[in-house]
């Protein structure tokens, strides 16, 4: 006996547990006495609605439900197959923030599309009547999210539920009961942060959230234009509308997608109201619709309960703050006109750039000996001829001569290599490389350098080869070493190799 105690006090600890739990998790609402209310029947008046509307008592019904307007929407299916507004009913209490619900506790109505089945209606419910709206569904299990028992129900009072009065709840609960009776087996539930409106989302662009809105509003397009229940699978973390794989293989919610087939006729009408829907947000962005956020203290409940007294309302203070738009700063968007001549500008300055990058490219790879050289009068040339004692001929750079050899290295002089008897000479600069462009004025200036402008003359009027022989003959003749020299320098910048001078014969030898 004392066995049996223990397992009925076991039993209730595990039940109160679960209780509380249901409690925390969402509107914690358990089941209680049947509630005769769950079989009332419906209103002459409702079933009026319904024969003006085209529909039947039993034809199947859609749920959807707008946070920001408190609004839930009973849609009634026709005997065409599409889908009426049948009736809107204001919400008594919502909680939290606009945005989805993530997690277990965070008071936040959740956002997305769900389904219903009557195993989810609780006739029962300590809310009068409710039924669950099937959160987490499979988008939010691929997202992590947590939390469950989110329901539509009575009693205006909110941890994350949708709270009608009891009246309302009561008719839309037969509404549902009818439907399942008729053959329903399931009713699509969306709920929608706001009415998908090209002016919310003018409004909302900026929103921390707005990537995932504009993810429900591709499925509220294909609602608008089928009015018929979205087909929805979840693939790779988003949410697929009207669509199958290809290969008719199932949706893998964290897989990557796969090919998708679909009614071409509805994507084409569904991408043309989205083009449509963004071209009027673009017009109202640029007409001066300020980006917000709207922050609430917790939720909020339609204006149609704002003057009526409802003593039993969850948090009444944080109805009675109401909900506040907060500005979001965003950069300025430049106008169309802005954007093409800003387009302008940057092909104008990548056309400059390219005629440099040429300009610069043709001078740096010019043909040497297609440059036409400078020459200058005799007289200036014998001038500026530096002596040749005692300096090394630096190496002679060609090319560049348009541009002053801005880009070919400047010559350094080098000292020369002498013996201890040897005597320093002054080490003069030659003159600018740019007068040295061609080997014959290269060769001419060497010359220069050991001989009277006369003899230089002479000698560069004569063919080369003779210049050789007299310059050979002058060596024979003892002529004196400056002009040795030169003779030398010029056998050198033809191709010769000439004898070393004294001071490096000496330096070799160790003297």
């Amino acid at each position: 006996m004392g066995f049996d105690l223990a397992l009925v006090r076991r039993a209730a600890v595990i039940g109160v547990a679960a209780m509380l739990s249901a409690l925390l998790a969402g509107c914690g609402d358990t089941p209680g006495d049947l509630n005769e209310e769950a079989y009332q029947p419906l209103s002459p008046k409702l079933l009026a609605l319904m024969q003006q509307k085209g529909t039947t008592l039993r034809a199947p019904v859609l749920v959807r439900a707008f946070k920001k307007e408190a609004e839930v929407q009973i849609w009634k299916m026709k005997a065409d197959g599409h889908y009426t507004l049948l009736k809107s009913y204001p919400i008594c209490r919502w909680s939290g923030q606009l945005g989805p619900k993530k997690h277990e506790g965070d008071r936040q109505v959740p956002e997305g599309f769900y389904s219903i089945g009557p195993a989810q209606m609780n006739p029962r419910s300590h809310y009068y009547l409710s039924f669950n709206v099937g959160y987490p569904n499979t988008y939010d299990r691929a997202h992590g999210y947590t939390g469950g028992q989110i329901m539509v129900h009575g009693v205006c009072s909110s941890a994350g539920c949708f709270s009608m009065t009891d009246q309302q709840i009561a008719e839309i609960f037969a509404i549902a009961r009818e439907a399942f009776a008729g053959g329903q087996r399931v009713i699509q539930m969306q709920s929608y942060p706001f009415y998908m409106t090209s002016e919310n989302f003018a409004a909302y662009r900026a929103d921390p959230n707005i990537a995932f809105w504009k993810e429900l509003k591709i499925g509220d397009d294909n609602f608008e234009v089928t009015k018929k229940d979205v087909a929805v699978g979840v693939c790779n973390g988003h949410y697929v509308f009207n669509a199958v794989p290809a290969d008719g293989s199932p949706f893998d919610p964290t897989g990557p997608c796969p090919q998708l087939k679909r009614d071409k006729d509805v994507a084409l009408e569904v991408a043309a109201k989205e083009k449509s829907d963004d071209a009027k947000v673009a017009e109202l962005v640029a007409g001066g619709v300020k980006a917000v956020r709207t922050v609430y203290v917790d939720g909020g409940q339609n204006a149609a309960f704002s003057k009526l007294r409802i003593l039993d309302v969850s948090r009444p203070a944080a109805l009675a703050a109401g909900p506040v738009n907060v500005p979001i700063k965003m950069a300025k968007t430049p106008s169309a006109d802005q954007l093409e001549a800003a387009k302008r500008k940057a092909e104008a300055a990548a056309a400059a750039a390219e005629k440099r990058a040429a300009a610069a490219h043709a001078v740096a790879y010019v043909d040497p000996n297609q440059i036409v050289p400078e020459k200058p009068p005799q007289s200036a040339q014998a001038a500026s001829a530096p002596p040749a004692h005692g300096m090394s001929i630096p190496a002679i750079h060609l090319g560049m001569p348009a541009l002053g050899g801005l880009f070919a290295p400047k010559p350094a002089p080098q000292p020369p290599v002498q013996s201890a008897l040897a005597k320093p000479q002054p080490v003069q600069a030659l003159p600018p490389p740019q007068h040295l462009a061609t080997r014959g004025e290269a060769t001419r200036h060497v010359l220069l350098r050991g001989t009277d402008t006369k003899s230089a003359a002479n000698l560069d009027r004569r063919p080369r080869d003779q210049a050789k022989i007299d310059r050979r003959k002058l060596g024979q003749a003892k002529v004196d070493k400056p002009k040795a020299a030169a003779a030398d320098a010029a056998d050198a910048a033809e191709g010769a190799t000439p004898p070393l001078p004294p001071s490096f014969s000496a330096a070799a030898s160790g003297h």
